[in-house]
């Protein structure tokens, strides 16, 4: 039937999605194994509150478990595009997905952890930062003791690699 016979108030509402994390088209997913179990859990919980929506109001139900179901979808897209990566499979002595890198930051003497993961895992405030954050480029294939300087706006900033860590 064509949308001009449908009365107004019956037309469905696109649910707007907040996007996920930023993974531009063509890069591998690389997820660390916490990470799949996180968007596996993601999944069951989506799951879950489909199931659990007020099933007393019609069109209420209908765009709830609209915006579920397009949720679902983007992460069923992350999860199959996911590819996993076992951080003690990596070599030890280098900086590659998963690693634990200590940092000494060269302009205050700072020392701080940063751990290289997935972007639906990256989460600065527990030192968690994306494959594809400009820090971890700049870190991968480098050795402890190795000096990494960034750009960043108007000024660079150095690091020295302190330790190198796979759990």
């Amino acid at each position: 039937m064509s949308r001009g016979f449908v009365k107004e108030g019956d037309q469905e509402e696109v649910p707007m999605v907040p996007p996920r994390a930023d993974l531009p088209p063509g890069v591998t997913n690389y997820v660390t194994p916490e990470g799949m179990a996180l968007l596996l859990a993601e999944r069951e919980s989506l799951t879950r509150q489909r199931e659990q929506v007020d099933r007393t109001l019609e069109n209420e139900r209908r765009i709830a478990v609209n915006l579920i179901n397009a949720k679902l979808l983007l992460l069923e897209q992350r999860i199959s595009g996911a590819r996993v990566i076992n951080p003690v499979e990596q070599p030890q002595d280098e900086v590659r997905f998963g690693a634990t890198v200590t940092l000494r930051i060269e302009a205050t003497g700072k020392v701080q952890d940063f751990r290289i993961v997935g972007v639906d895992e990256a989460d600065i405030s527990r030192g968690k930062i994306s494959f594809l954050s400009p820090l971890a480029k700049a870190l991968i294939h480098k050795k402890a003791g190795d000096r990494v300087v960034i750009g960043m706006d108007r000024f660079e900033r150095s690091f020295t690699i302190i330790r190198i860590a796979y759990r």
